[in-house]
């Protein structure tokens, strides 16, 4: 398959995520809205910096959905971008399959791998840990934006998160 066309996929399956999430928040009586880089007026806004400002500005939580609307990028970088566009103090990357935050290597792969409780960017770039890609990282890093490291499907970590609790590693 083509990789622009995979990465359009990839897309489609963030907007579909951010679908479900959105669901979710708002059986718990959570407003939210579904910003989405890619146009879909049926069922997202498209993304605009001071709509999603002003959503949250109400209150509302705010999905950012569909990358950068571009190929060949993962979604870290439009993350990052995103969090620094609308003045986020944190970056929350929420990873999944038992990894809890930065290690000094694959915890999967090498069982004497140690996890950080905090990080700089420097570090995270010189060790080539691979916690984003390496575009998003040094987009945090130029913008001060820190970035919380995370298993985001513990259940309560989300939460916790929010709440400035420490858990996992923060990079900044």
């Amino acid at each position: 398959m083509e990789r622009a066309n995979s990465d359009y996929m990839g897309m489609l399956a963030t907007v579909i995520n951010a679908l479900a999430l959105q669901d979710a928040l708002e059986r718990h009586g959570q407003p939210t809205r579904v910003l989405s880089a890619i146009q879909m007026a049926q069922i997202a806004e498209p993304y605009i910096r001071r709509r999603a400002i002003r959503h949250l500005e109400k209150g509302r939580v705010v999905i950012f959905a569909a990358g950068m609307g571009s190929p060949f990028f993962t979604t870290d970088t439009p993350a990052a971008l995103r969090a620094v566009e609308i003045d986020a103090k944190v970056l929350l990357k929420g990873t999944h399959g038992g990894v809890d935050g930065v290690y000094s290597a694959d915890p999967k792969v090498d069982p004497a791998a140690t996890r950080y409780d905090e990080i700089t960017f420097k570090e995270v770039i010189e060790r080539d840990l691979r916690v984003m890609d390496l575009t998003a990282i040094t987009f945090c890093k130029d913008n001060s934006l820190p970035i919380l490291v995370f298993d985001v499907m513990t259940f309560g970590n989300v939460r916790r998160a929010l709440a400035g609790e420490p858990i996992g590693t923060l990079v900044s």
